[in-house]
């Protein structure tokens, strides 16, 4: 069977697939029905604009030559309406677009598994993307790549709350947040500055690629059955129980990890159904005296019994330093014990705690001295392999995908 990955970006790219001028704060923006879809399912747009009209139109990320997306469907002109304003519901303070009336249905037949982005675009020029995984059913003998979907929405600040805040602060913010809105600023911040590098490496590298969103792992223990290897991208923090134990079974069956950012499964989540379907809301009330099943990982099994080194320093600045060079994820580098990469080291970090939890037998490949706010502390990355075979490594800082740019990482 011919390799897949290969043959798709060997197709013609487009680089003119980026949402700019993103235009004014409500001029365009949508969310779709669905996180992920099969090939050949469909979803539906729901789409708020201030303009007469509008396009949408769907690219698929990835290599294609260093164009880093390929145009896949275009819609025709559709006319523009504004929706009602943001709903917030009682109680979990939670943002909703959910009354928000149906736009166009989208068939995905003929679209290869992947990441995309669909492109918005008022009649006024204004442009936002809405993210969406066209998902594998089967991940058997390929790599699998996993969209951070939860830790998007987790971060996401439309309507005016998150996880994190709302108009009154922390006090305020949501606990429970709701897929059925648009997400923040471009529409898709997190996936572009905390994934899109890995996977456009990932598809120039040729390797055999599946793509799964993590609330696959929630919903589909067997979803990494007879995989090659998982990878976690930049930015992975809000982890359910169902997430993990798919991960830890897929691992003690000898399915590799790969932790490509800082602080993964580091807050507990369950989810709920929203009037759009099941698993829709990401509930995370961060108090374990409200809601003992939605605090901290560390709390009842710490994270560091899977990923190694765990989470302890934001805001981190610090140069990365290697500690191990013969390990063979630094195979073909040519880096030497010592070898620093300045700047690589944050802006969250991770480090091996031996009072903690830890698979055996780890290796520590960098040990990195970090400022923590004047707190002196360490990062480090890790590998360890699991009694099934399973390799894990961990990267420990959260800018290692954003390196993968080169020197375009800021």
């Amino acid at each position: 069977q011919p390799d897949l990955t290969v043959a798709e970006n060997a197709k013609p790219g487009d680089p003119l697939w980026q949402a700019t001028p993103r235009g004014g704060e409500h001029e365009i923006e949508g969310y779709a029905d669905k996180v992920s879809v099969l090939p050949g399912e469909t979803f539906r747009l729901r789409v708020s604009t201030t303009a007469a009209h509008y396009t949408a139109t769907a690219f698929r990320m990835g290599w294609y030559g260093g164009a880093g997306a390929r145009r896949v469907w275009r819609s025709s002109r559709l006319p523009g309406t504004v929706q009602e304003p943001a709903r917030t519901i009682p109680g979990t303070r939670t943002v909703t677009a959910a009354h928000w009336k149906p736009g166009p249905a989208v068939d995905t037949a003929d679209w290869p598994e992947g990441s995309y982005l669909i492109r918005l675009e008022a009649g006024t020029g204004a442009r936002r993307f809405v993210p969406i995984t066209v998902r594998s059913a089967s991940t058997e003998g390929r790599l699998v790549v996993v969209n951070g979907v939860t830790t998007w929405q987790a971060y996401n600040l439309w309507g005016g709350r998150s996880l994190y805040q709302g108009p009154g602060g922390f006090d305020d913010r949501s606990t429970a947040v709701s897929f059925d809105r648009p997400y923040d600023t471009s529409g898709a911040r997190l996936f572009l500055d905390m994934e899109r590098p890995a996977i456009e490496v990932a598809e120039r590298s040729g390797v055999p690629l599946a793509y799964i969103t993590n609330l696959e792992l929630e919903d589909d223990p067997h979803i990494l059955d007879g995989a090659r290897g998982m990878v976690s991208l930049g930015h992975d923090e809000y982890w359910s129980a169902g997430m993990r134990r798919t991960v830890e079974a897929a691992r003690d069956q000898g399915v590799n990890l790969a932790f490509l950012g800082a602080n993964a499964v580091y807050w507990r989540i369950r989810f709920a159904s929203t009037p759009l379907g099941p698993n829709r809301l990401v509930v995370c009330h961060k108090d374990g005296r409200v809601d003992p099943t939605t605090d901290r990982w560390r709390v009842t099994e710490p994270e560091s019994s899977l990923t190694g080194p765990m989470y302890t320093c934001f805001p981190a600045e610090a140069t990365y330093v290697v500690h191990t060079p013969d390990n063979w994820i630094f195979e073909g580098t040519g880096v030497r014990r010592g070898t620093s990469f300045p700047g690589l080291a944050g802006v969250e970090t991770d480090e091996v705690l031996p009072t903690m939890p830890l698979p055996r037998p780890m290796e520590v490949l960098s040990v990195s001295p970090v400022d923590c706010s004047g707190r002196p502390t360490t990062a480090h990355s890790a590998y360890y392999t699991a009694p099934s075979g399973a390799g894990v490594f961990s990267t420990g800082t959260m800018r290692w995908v954003c390196a993968m740019r080169g020197s375009a990482c800021e």
